[in-house]
């Protein structure tokens, strides 16, 4: 699994790049098809944006968040994420369970 992560107006510390790695693995565990991953972050005035993109096989699933701290715009945005590829997940398997039923 490749991860980028970049910072818009900010550096990218050890620790924040610990802490989305720790986050994006949660979602990996779930999903096998995940190909490549992208993270900004970015800070303007008082409000901490985190966006990320995942890559898959045949999709891409994009999640963006905003909050007064980095750390909890990663909560958010990590959060996001992985809903979307739970639901995606049980999607491609209901679809699979539907047709082998009907056969």
């Amino acid at each position: 699994m490749q991860v980028s992560i970049s910072g818009h107006h900010l550096d990218i510390t050890p620790a924040l790049r610990e802490y989305v790695e720790e986050k994006l693995d949660k979602i990996f565990r779930h999903f096998d098809h995940l190909t490549s991953t992208h993270v900004i972050l970015e800070v303007e005035k008082s409000r901490h944006k985190a966006e990320a993109n995942i890559n898959a096989r045949k999709i891409r699933f994009h999640a963006a968040a905003e909050a007064d701290d980095m750390y909890a715009a990663i909560d958010l945005m990590a959060g996001k994420l992985d809903r979307q590829v739970l639901k995606h997940k049980e999607k491609v398997n209901d679809h699979h369970a539907e047709a082998a039923g009907k056969s």
